[in-house]
Formats: C-alpha cells, structure tokens, sequence
C-alpha cells in the first residue's frame, strides 16, 4: 500500500505535467487546426532559457518569468507569425511537415547552443520527503501536482469566466458565426498560441528538475502529451487533462507491476484500446468535417 501511494502521487505529477502540454495541443487544434509536432521542444527550451538566464546572474524567479515572456514571444507569437500563418494556407499536411522540421530546427540549436549534456535544473521546493501512511512521498512531486492544478483552474477561468474565454470558446466552435457577431477571430487565435507558450513554459519549470535539461526531452514529453490529447479527446480541454493524468498513473503503475522493460509499449496500448471502444477519445465528441 505505502509503494501504491508513492506510485500514485508521483503519477499525478507526472500526469499533471502531460496534461498542461496536451492542453496545448487541444487548444491550438481547436482555435486554428495546428498540429504542432514541435511541441514537445516547446517544453525542452524554456528550461534552457532558465539556465541561459541564470548564468547573467539573474536569480531562479527572475529567470523564470524571463523564460515565459521569451517562450510567449518566440514560441507564441514568432511560431505563429512565420510558421503557422504562411503554411496553414497551403493546408494542414504542410503546416505538419513545418512543424516537424521545427522541432529538429530546435533540438539541434540547443545541442550546438547550450550543451549536448544534461544540465542539472533547480527545483522549486526543497528535496525533502514527506512519510504519509508510510510511503514516502516527495515534497517535489506535490508541488509540481500543486502548481499544475493552479494553472488548470486559473486556465478555466479565464476560458469560462470572462468575456476574453467566451470569445476564444466562440473562435474555437465556429470562427466564421464568431466573426460575424463581431469577435476579432484573428487575435483569439493568436491569444491562443501565447497561452500556449505559457503552458509549455510552465510545464518545462515543473519537468526538468526531474527529468534534468536536455535536449533530448522534447522527444518523451511531446510524444506523451500527443497521446494524452488523443486518449481524452483531441477537441476537448478536460479530455486532455484527463487523458494525461490517466496516462501519468498508468504509466507509473504499470513500470512498477508489470514490466518497466515494455514501459514504452504501454502508452501505446492504451491508446489502441482507447481508439477502438471510442475513436473520438473518452471526453471527445464526434465531429464532421466538409472535406
């Protein structure tokens, strides 16, 4: 039961962590049709932005706060402007095929950059355990689960709690109804792609005292996170909140009590069984599309 515990709560975390940058993947698919395979980079280099930061000697907090603007300039507003806008115009399978040479654009650039070595990252807590019915649990872990529930909630409110969310829900259910009633669809959109940033931002604050920051990381969580958003549903928020914490637990569980050897394989299956009993995701809803 204590190894049980310890497993769980380190899956949260770990799921938490997937489901901020499905989110994103969710978000932009909503609002544009932008799938962006370069957004498990997305994740590795604001960590490396901290580091950069850190090194001119501003302090942890300072270089995290310069991590996100240069994340909500370059990853957002840069990413949108000369990637997404020129080929979403050509189609989706472009704007794909862009955002995979992005990727390897950016995983390459911080290996020549920065290092083609681990980087140690500082966490934001203390490395200290707590002993809770006798498993013990990582005061890390809890704060990475604390930090991502608090932008899940800040993110629901703004989307269903002021007129900026309803607008961005109305770009996102139908752009061309929201732009005849007067929503400026374009800088929805673009809101969109900065509150992405955010996210990826946040999630590379929350995974790399874990994972260390490398460039290499891209790979695990952009792939993770894709299968979350696939696994809850690819059209829904919450279906990617869910689908990445289901797949942190398992994940976890899995490598513990079956076979850490096959570890890979099981996100995998997952979503083969998913696909199957309910191809549009466990939260998704059906969609038809004029091709």
């Amino acid at each position: 039961m204590a190894s049980f515990i310890q497993l769980l709560v380190s899956g949260l975390a770990t799921g938490a962590i997937y489901a901020l940058i499905a989110v994103g993947f969710t978000l932009l698919w909503q609002t544009s049709q932008t799938i962006n395979f370069a957004q498990g980079e997305f994740v590795m280099l604001p960590a490396f932005f901290v580091l950069a930061a850190m090194n001119f000697g501003a302090p942890f907090w300072l270089a995290i706060l310069i991590s996100i603007t240069l994340s909500v300039v370059i990853l957002g507003l840069v990413f949108k402007l000369i990637i997404v806008d020129p080929m979403l115009k050509h189609g989706v399978l472009p704007l794909v095929i862009s955002t995979i040479a992005l990727s390897l654009f950016l995983k390459e650039s911080a290996k020549d950059f920065y290092s083609s070595q681990a980087q140690p990252f500082p966490a934001l807590v203390p490395a200290i355990d707590l002993h809770v019915f006798g498993a013990v649990v990582s005061v890390q872990s809890l704060a990475v689960l604390a930090v991502a529930i608090a932008t899940v909630i800040a993110l629901h409110l703004l989307l269903n709690h002021t007129r900026l969310g309803r607008m961005m829900q109305a770009t996102a259910q139908n752009p061309t109804l929201a732009r005849i009633l007067g929503v400026p669809v374009r800088r929805m959109v673009l809101y969109t792609f900065l509150i992405n940033a955010v996210l990826v931002a946040i999630a590379s604050v929350l995974i790399s005292p874990i994972y260390l920051a490398k460039f290499t990381n891209g790979e695990t969580l952009g792939i993770a996170a894709f299968l979350a958003a696939i696994i809850g549903g690819f059209n829904q928020v919450r279906g990617a909140i869910l689908g990445g914490v289901i797949l942190g637990v398992l994940d976890n569980l899995s490598a513990a009590y079956l076979s850490s050897q096959y570890r890979a394989a099981f996100p995998l299956i997952i979503l083969i069984v998913v696909i199957l009993w309910r191809p549009q995701g466990l939260l998704g809803r059906l969609e038809e599309r004029t091709v």
